[in-house]
């Protein structure tokens, strides 16, 4: 049993394709695989743990004596983006893939938008984010309206220079959004993306906002919340599930501000989970094809990891996962179908092999029973009976 337990999602971190791959387009792909040969890639720590003695994974050291639990997991889900797979490490399985509009939205979608806006739309249509600024940011600065786009995730995303639209304004052009896209059209996320500069040299900000569909039931997160549990949601944990089963949010704009919040609450005596993902893995590394910062990025992350763990007291656990995959060395900028980790550490828990696991679920399950709090899900079982001393 435990008091506190860290769960922390390195947001598209895969780490080698699925068996249904073939079906997304993503034969292949392996995310980790792909960043462990750059030369900036450094993770001592969570080789330790036994990252490398994951089933699958034998392209990286592994140890004798690992420190953590650890499995690879396998999603169920219909889908390979942060909303499916937040909602499946929470126990909730999407069965139906979420729309997505690779021709660009229907006019019915955008004439209702622009009018409960009152500003014009540019583009509608599948878009690399920093492509997309750069060829439509004059025109959007010229005339006011709006650049909308897609991708082959089901997003609706919203671009504006934070000179012409505040944030805050561009925050609520993304609620109506948001209350438009709804059944059919019930999009994972509305997206808000923010940018400043010249022309010739747009450059997104730390202000995106995600605004996703909330949770078509209960959660991991809503039985711990009932059952009086602190459930504290650093980074877009919070927008992932629209506030559902949240007690507490601390917003972030970066990797290292997530790092140094869970170093925070780490110090701080509360009862429950503290949920936290970092993002930059998948939006500054992933999607732009960036190999070399992806690496720099975990090899930060691994650091800091060094300095976590020992801070972590009796009755503590960290679980340490991914939501999907991102390969920034594949033929696309899109999010890739992959098994992801699983570690599991702390001074109760035992370095078993758990081996592929069916179900993201199986995270938010073990997570809850580790905090004395039974949850269920039609797949996938606690393992916390498999990995307490």
């Amino acid at each position: 049993m435990a008091k506190r337990v860290f769960l922390i999602v390195l947001d598209s971190l895969g780490i080698g394709f699925a068996p249904d791959a073939g079906a997304f387009g993503d034969t292949g792909a392996n995310t980790l695989r792909r960043i462990s040969g750059s030369p900036n890639f450094k993770i001592d720590n969570m080789i330790k743990l036994g990252l490398g003695s994951i089933d699958g994974i034998d392209y990286i050291e592994r140890v004798d004596q690992p420190l953590a639990a650890r499995a690879r997991m396998r999603e169920v889900s219909r889908g390979k983006d942060t909303t499916v797979g937040h909602f499946e490490i929470a126990g909730i399985i999407s069965k139906n893939p979420l729309p997505t509009y690779p021709d660009g939205f229907p006019k019915r979608i955008i004439d209702a938008f622009t009018a409960a806006v009152g500003r014009g739309a540019l583009c509608n249509a599948p878009y690399s984010g920093t492509d997309v600024i750069r060829d439509f940011g004059d025109e959007h600065i010229r005339t006011g309206k709006l650049i909308v786009y897609t991708s082959a995730d089901s997003v609706f995303q919203i671009a504006a220079h934070e000179e012409v639209v505040p944030p805050e304004e561009l925050y609520r052009y993304c609620r109506a959004a948001r209350r438009i896209l709804t059944g059919e059209d019930g999009v994972g996320r509305v997206i808000a993306r923010p940018f400043i500069g010249k022309s010739g040299e747009f450059v997104r900000t730390a202000n995106r906002r995600d605004f996703s569909l909330k949770p078509p039931k209960g959660s991991v997160l809503d039985a711990l919340k009932e059952a009086g549990r602190d459930v504290i949601a650093v980074g877009k944990i919070t927008d992932i599930f629209a506030g559902e089963g949240i007690t507490e949010t601390l917003l972030t704009h970066s990797n290292a501000e997530g790092m140094q919040i869970c170093s925070e609450l780490c110090d701080r005596d509360f009862h429950g989970l503290c949920f936290v993902n970092l993002v930059d893995f998948d939006s500054k590394y992933g999607h732009r094809q960036d190999i070399d910062g992806y690496a720099s990025a975990l090899s930060e992350f691994d650091s800091w990891l060094g300095g976590f763990l020992p801070r972590l007291g009796e009755d503590d656990a960290l679980m340490i996962t991914a939501d999907h995959g991102c390969d920034p060395g594949d033929s696309s900028t899109d999010h890739t179908r992959e098994y992801v980790p699983l570690l599991i550490y702390g001074k109760g828990i035992s370095p078993v092999n758990l081996g592929t696991r069916m179900g993201f679920t199986e995270v938010g399950l073990t997570a809850a029973d580790l905090l004395g709090v039974k949850a269920s899900c039609e797949i996938g079982e606690s393992l916390m009976k498999r990995i307490v001393k």
